[in-house]
């Protein structure tokens, strides 16, 4: 039956609402044949890109990169990076105290610059984070200590490398020569090795010194026990079967120079030899007081745990303290470094230490949630070797871009335009 329109009642120049269609729809809405014309516009057909330099850009997330790094690297290196001691219950508390964080964002302001920019130790730093000491870096992918140093002088942050690194100070210092670079130190009960590698260390230009004072013994890190890890890898036929997967690493590894302790080239025990060594038990507040005096840098102690002992090593003579738990790789169920940023800054008010975070941090609003807390700064040591691990130098890189992004994101979203501006009316630790 055909249905005609009925006579509308609307006024006039007003659209009647009961007029039908012949199909009893809007007429805007009846299906036709779409024109070539209209689809042109619409077909942005890509050539599709399988290079490894075309993933790194497609990643946006440091976990992405990391799914990335757990398909190129051996099992063995990338749980060395991934793992943590025992049951790992601190790492996951570390990343979850993150994810429990509510932002209270303010509205009406002028984000149109957001500055990420800040001092940190006397010096400005592009980005309110650098890398922290890794040790056997190498191991991970070949470009290493090299690549980190390297991106960290693009961005203009600073680069920390580790005692147990397997580029020397000399040689970072070279591949970088315009960059800030710090050295991490473990305090030998030889103080001659020690002194060696501090003078060392200042001779190369470092300006900050780290010591690390949370491993008087080795945590239980039990991924490494399963994967009967051993540096440099070892051939079996595990590693072998392991390494017909990721052909790139053991290419990369077999070609270049063999994992050294470049930094200790004067050592010639076995690797446990070594880290039973340099893991010096007996040490005390009296050792670092001796470095005090002996180092003429910044120096920054690593390993805070307790508001008391972030307390003691700023009396003793440091100008700041690093707020970690090893990445939780030492003491299993440690303090979570989050929740002590609050009351350490709040014990150091006034002493000019500068309080640094590290230990958990997988985005940039991990890092904005960490200053807006109290943090002055924070360092990234898995997210920079996920990057790695995911693509050398371009995969640290990427790491960089993707908190930096991150961070210029998130504080437009909280109202600000300055790391200064971030205080702890901007977060709410949720509980539990």
């Amino acid at each position: 039956m055909t249905q005609t329109a009925q006579p509308s009642s609307a006024p006039s120049g007003e659209v009647p609402t009961n007029v039908p269609t012949a199909v009893g729809r809007p007429a805007a809405l009846k299906r036709r044949v779409p024109k070539y014309s209209d689809l042109a516009p619409l077909m942005k057909f890509k050539k599709p890109e399988f290079s490894n330099s075309a993933k790194l850009l497609r990643a946006s997330t440091i976990w992405e990169l990391r799914d990335m790094a757990k398909r190129r690297t051996p099992q063995a290196p990338f749980d060395y990076t991934d793992g943590a001691a025992e049951a790992e219950i601190t790492l996951r508390r570390a990343r979850q105290a993150f994810q429990d964080i509510e932002f209270r964002p303010g509205i009406l302001r002028d984000i149109s610059g957001v500055d990420l920019s800040m001092a940190i130790l006397g010096k400005q730093s592009r980005l309110p984070f650098g890398i922290a000491p890794t040790g056997f870096t190498r191991m991970m992918q070949s470009e290493g200590e090299y690549a980190g140093s390297q991106a960290a002088e693009a961005a203009g942050i600073p680069y920390t490398l580790s005692t147990m690194g397997t580029a020397s100070i000399e040689d970072v210092a070279a591949a970088a020569p315009n960059g800030r670079n710090w050295f991490q130190l473990y305090l030998w009960t030889d103080r001659d090795r020690s002194l060696e590698l501090i003078e060392r260390a200042a001779r190369a230009g470092n300006d900050t010194l780290m010591v690390t004072v949370d491993t008087a013994v080795a945590g239980a890190r039990l991924r490494d026990v399963r994967n009967g890890m051993t540096i440099p890898p070892a051939l079996t036929v595990k590693t072998v079967l392991d390494a017909s997967y990721r052909p790139a690493w053991w290419f990369n590894f077999l070609t270049h120079e063999p994992l050294t302790f470049a930094s200790l080239s004067l050592y010639t025990g076995t690797v446990a030899d070594l880290i039973n060594s340099m893991f010096d038990p007996t040490l005390t507040f009296d050792d670092l007081d001796w470095l005090r005096e002996t180092w003429k840098g910044k120096l920054v102690v690593k390993g805070i745990q307790t508001v008391e002992d972030a307390r003691k090593v700023v009396d003793h003579g440091a100008d700041g303290v690093v707020i970690s738990n090893h990445g939780g790789r030492q003491l299993d169920r440690a303090p979570i470094p989050l929740h002590l940023v609050p009351e350490v800054a709040a014990a150091l008010k006034g002493s000019n230490a500068a309080v640094i975070l590290d230990t958990g941090i997988m985005s940039g609003a991990d890092i904005v949630a960490a200053l807006a807390l109290g943090a002055d700064f924070t360092l990234i040591g898995r997210a920079y070797l996920y990057g790695l691990m995911a693509g050398g130098r371009a995969g640290v890189d990427r790491t960089i871009q993707i908190l930096e992004k991150d961070m210029a994101r998130t504080m437009a979203l909280l109202g600000v335009t300055k790391v200064s501006e971030l205080n702890p009316d901007h977060v709410r630790l949720l509980q539990h």
